[in-house]
């Protein structure tokens, strides 16, 4: 009886979660979550700045192996708050270098994500959250910051504000 019962709680909860990745497949230069769309390629991405004159958010993550990185996403960027923030004010881009061969990307991907690397990230910090202005100009760096998703669209007004 308790076998039943346990399989049938599992399948309940399996069938009431969705899937949640950070990790990126070599499609078409966009993806969207229920919100907001992240480009994979920067020159998607710089396009879509232009043609919108929005700034672009820059995001280079560790999603399986750095804690921060996943703490960003969790508390920021999947956020409805963020999303809807992001839809109307933004451009996003996420650039994804996990280390598990798991979530290993298919080379092209991985080879935009060096290529955006080699232009915004010489440091190889993780996070990475870069600001840009529409023609692709550098406006601030950032990473981490405790306090959810609309502390951090406050301070991501503070730095566009001050630029």
């Amino acid at each position: 009886m308790r076998t039943p019962l346990f399989a049938a709680a599992l399948s309940l909860l399996l069938a009431g979660a969705a899937p949640v990745s950070f990790a990126q497949s070599p499609g078409p230069a966009r993806t969207a979550t229920a919100a907001a769309a992240w480009n994979i390629t920067l020159d998607a991405a710089l396009q879509q700045a232009k043609a919108t004159g929005r700034p672009v958010l820059v995001v280079f993550s560790g999603s399986d192996w750095c804690k921060p990185c996943i703490m960003l996403k969790q508390e920021v960027f999947d956020k409805p708050e963020f999303e809807q923030y992001a839809q109307s004010k933004l451009v996003l881009a996420r650039f994804d270098f996990p280390r598990s061969k798991k979530n290993k990307l298919p080379a092209e991907q991985t080879k935009l994500n060096e290529q955006a690397a080699a232009k915004l990230n010489k440091e190889g910090a993780f996070p990475l959250v870069v600001l840009l202005s529409p023609d692709g100009k550098v406006l601030a760096k950032t990473g981490y910051r405790a306090g959810g998703a609309t502390t951090y669209i406050t301070y991501l007004n503070t730095l566009l504000a001050q630029k």
